[in-house]
């Protein structure tokens, strides 16, 4: 039988809570510090030198993330280092099944995978009744130009040779089941987590309809891209 919101938001102690807010915290921390690598070797991809700068603006920012993230873990008197930890394994795994064969599938990658965690973490902080820590992940959530460039350069290769787009949307699809994995993984595998996720959706049933809404703005994605969901 599903537990109703309110056994699982009373069944939530103050020390739930807050680790909660410290693996949310810890995820995007570490989500942060991948981005920034990440963005940093697609810069060495990019075929012009406007793009590698483009690229290499934004890796910057995701950094400028992470020291956010890892300054606030410090400052609620957390390790930054063993916050993160937990999500070394899943987060490593899903990028190493991941690996892009090019400059485009890097910019899909991102665009498509980071997209979906994006939404998933604005999912999961309005869970959250801490409303500096709230703030904070609104504000690393927040797109530093890369979706942009991504569309427009996807646009702008297959505009150019059609059958780069079927290739492409092959690619995206693959991302999506593994993003979920990760998604999943990442909430199950964490009880404060879960329990934050099911305690603020109401049951079960809600945390399927989550899952919904992130499948429908992966197909916005998708849409924007040019590619077929």
């Amino acid at each position: 039988m599903v537990r109703p919101m309110s056994d699982w938001t009373e069944a939530m102690t103050d020390d739930d809570r807050r680790q909660a807010v410290v693996d949310l915290l810890g995820v995007l921390a570490y989500g942060e510090l991948m981005a920034f690598e990440r963005l940093a070797d697609d810069a060495g991809l990019a075929p012009t030198v406007v793009d590698k700068a483009a690229l290499g603006e934004m890796a910057v920012a995701e950094f400028g993330h992470f020291v956010k993230l890892r300054d606030r873990l410090s400052a609620l008197g957390v390790d930054p280092q063993a916050a993160m930890a937990p999500f070394v394994g899943p987060l490593d795994a899903f990028h190493e099944s991941t690996t892009p064969d090019d400059w485009l599938e890097g910019l899909v990658k991102a665009y498509v995978g980071d997209g979906f965690a994006t939404d998933f973490y604005r999912e999961v902080v309005g869970f959250v009744d801490d409303e500096q820590t709230k703030a904070l992940v609104l504000d690393v959530l927040a797109d530093t130009g890369h979706a942009a460039f991504a569309v427009e350069h996807v646009r702008a290769a297959i505009a150019e040779d059609p059958a780069v787009g079927g290739r492409l949307a092959l690619w995206a699809r693959r991302l999506m089941g593994e993003a979920l994995v990760q998604a999943q993984r990442v909430a199950v595998d964490r009880d404060a987590l879960a329990r934050l996720i099911v305690g603020g959706t109401g049951d079960l049933a809600e945390v399927g309809e989550l899952l919904a809404r992130l499948t429908q703005r992966h197909s916005e994605r998708m849409a924007s891209l040019g590619l077929a969901a």
